[in-house]
């Protein structure tokens, strides 16, 4: 059986071709490189020599901060929990509910969870003064790749950023550029294990992490997801197939795209007699995990939405509420599903709110909900919430 043309070229890219792309990369990267990156830096802000160990934290916090979520939007957060938490041994040894609260608005709270898990196994591995000292830390691939949240990619961009260690990686940004690169016809979750033979083999093992660092810029600056700026690309002319095809933006090859599920969540916005607001912490497990909201649940057929909050809070708190206005309404798109919130104030009537379905719940100082982490889509229910208590309320609009 013939090979696809994709499937010769990774079989058989010859030497002289890789130190060719290798070498026009770099000199890239050497004049357009984005050499400003924080945590890429020593701790004077200057660029570290060949093999010389720069903080593994700060790259590993970034690391996995980026793993869903484009540099520029991370950036801030990143800051902000370097701030926080300076060292290993200030995260290992905060409570989870101020790293959420650190991480909250980036989204994939799981991601902080386990980042708070891999501290501690961490610090016990290195000690705490020794954490201190970067040429202390793991450089083992496989350890890296051991801890909650670390892939294969991540672990080899943290060695390599941190240790210069040769380690190939293949992120968003590079499985685009090499899908480019060949003109894969193929969508790049069938062809991973031939991506990873060739980032294998372009990588300069003497530079690995200005390489690294070259390939992810290539494709965050110039083989963008829409619009590459292909006149401006190192691998343009006859090194990029999809270039010489005249059809970048055909690449990669998209897999065919699922139906998102729709649903209609009631929700419950609680307040006693003293003012006070019900809040419910959800279960550690979970794309939420940990995180507080207002108790509420999914809509069922043929209900009524003040049915559906009537009924979720009796279930889930053992109370006994009357659902009041409405607060607010307006659609939240996740990776995996569409979420329309319809959240009704409620007053309490009875029964002793009991965690049924979450592992706490408490009454709280609506002034005080800011210390406390939500997911995203609460914000707009708080800040709603806000304006009622203000007397404004037309934040009911979508």
């Amino acid at each position: 059986m013939s090979q696809r043309p994709e499937e010769n070229l990774l079989s058989t890219l010859p030497v002289e071709r890789h130190v060719i792309l290798r070498t026009k990369l770099l000199e890239w990267y050497a004049e357009k490189g984005r050499h400003w990156i924080p945590w890429k830096l020593k701790a004077d802000g200057t660029s570290a020599g060949s093999g010389e160990a720069i903080d593994p934290y700060r790259i590993w916090i970034a690391e996995v901060m980026l793993q869903q979520t484009q540099l520029k939007t991370m950036f801030p957060y990143w800051e902000k929990w370097i701030k926080t938490f300076p060292t290993l041994f200030d995260l290992a040894n905060a409570d989870q509910q101020e790293v959420l609260l650190v991480w909250q608005g980036l989204g994939y709270y799981s991601r902080a969870r386990r980042i708070h898990q891999s501290s501690m196994i961490l610090l016990d591995a290195i000690g705490d003064t020794k954490s201190l000292d970067p040429n202390q830390w793991p450089k083992d691939l496989e350890f890296w790749i051991a801890l909650p949240g670390i892939g294969r990619s991540t672990a080899g961009s943290i060695i390599s950023s941190a240790f210069d260690c040769p380690s190939p990686i293949l992120d968003g940004n590079v499985k685009r550029v090499f899908s480019r690169l060949i003109a894969c016809s193929r969508p790049v979750e069938s062809v991973t294990n031939r991506f990873w033979c060739l980032s294998e083999q372009l990588l300069d093992k003497q530079s690995p992490r200005k390489f690294n660092q070259a390939l992810m810029d290539l494709g965050a600056m110039v083989c963008k997801p829409r619009n590459p700026t292909c006149l401006t690309c190192p691998w343009q002319k006859h090194d990029c197939i999809a270039y010489s095809s005249g059809k970048p933006n055909h690449f990669p090859v998209k897999a065919s795209s699922k139906s998102v599920p729709y649903e209609v969540i009631g929700v419950g916005v609680v307040l006693n007699a003293d003012g006070e607001v019900l809040i419910d912490q959800r279960h550690d497990q979970g794309l939420l995990g940990g995180l507080w909201e207002f108790p509420g649940g999914k809509k069922e057929h043929g209900e009524g939405i003040q049915e559906t909050i009537a009924r979720e809070l009796r279930e889930e708190l053992g109370i006994e509420i009357e659902v009041a206005d409405l607060l607010v309404d307006f659609e939240h798109l996740y990776s995996h599903k569409r979420l329309r919130f319809v959240v009704h104030l409620c007053n309490w009537i009875a029964g002793t709110p009991q965690p049924f379905a979450s592992q706490k719940v408490q009454w709280v100082d609506p002034n005080s909900l800011g210390e406390f982490p939500f997911p995203a889509a609460n914000a707009k229910m708080i800040r709603a919430l806000n304006e009622y208590l203000r007397g404004d309320k037309s934040s009911k609009s979508h």
